[in-house]
């Protein structure tokens, strides 16, 4: 595409705009406060630049990567951990070079059960109130499916605002990363494929 969609036409680019009385940052789950405005919108960028990985698997980040820089894998997937604020955050991976839209129907039908286990697995870490699943897709063309461990209690961390409350607490130590890192390891493992760390 090299024009705007009709959507992108009505939007006010290059203007201001204001916040809605009832939006997100007036949900009491939002991390900040104060003085805040919205940014103005650019203009559209079309076509968009290719992802990470548009046109195949050479020089896709997360094909190159090594089996031993993840957490866990198996013959079809990858569990990748990332250091963060949260208790633990980690991204599922299909192991071939496919985005949501043209994965295998094998690797679909397991989706929904790899999902699962993968939350079976964060929550051994301890203290989980809930986990997040989080597919964004505009950095990488190879699917990446991010899961965020809420800490038990912490309801203002509730919602779609997890992942901006993982920017602003405090990260942990790398001593407690690598703790929940060998949990989650060890608990994909006991129902097969590889731990790595």
């Amino acid at each position: 595409m090299t024009e705007p969609s009709a959507y992108v036409r009505r939007l006010p680019i290059g203007e201001p705009i204001p916040f809605s009385a009832d939006g997100i940052p007036m949900w009491e789950t939002f991390p900040f406060e104060g003085e805040l405005r919205v940014r103005e919108l650019e203009p559209p960028v079309l076509p968009e630049p290719p992802r990470n990985g548009e046109h195949g698997p050479d020089g896709c980040e997360a094909c190159v990567r090594p089996d031993g820089d993840h957490l866990w894998t198996d013959e079809h997937w990858r569990l990748q951990g990332i250091r963060a604020a949260l208790p633990a955050v980690v991204v599922l991976v299909p192991r071939g070079h496919h985005d949501l839209l043209d994965l295998p129907a094998e690797r679909a039908a397991e989706l929904g059960g790899m999902l699962q286990r993968v939350e079976r697995a964060v929550r051994t870490v301890g203290g989980i109130g809930r986990v997040h699943v989080n597919k964004y897709g505009d950095g990488g063309a190879h699917l990446h499916l991010f899961l965020f461990a809420r800490p038990e209690g912490m309801l203002q961390l509730r919602g779609s605002n997890l992942a901006l409350w993982d920017d602003v607490l405090p990260p942990q130590s790398e001593e407690a990363w690598a703790g929940s890192a060998r949990l989650i390891a060890a608990a994909m493992a006991k129902d097969g494929g590889t731990a790595h760390v």
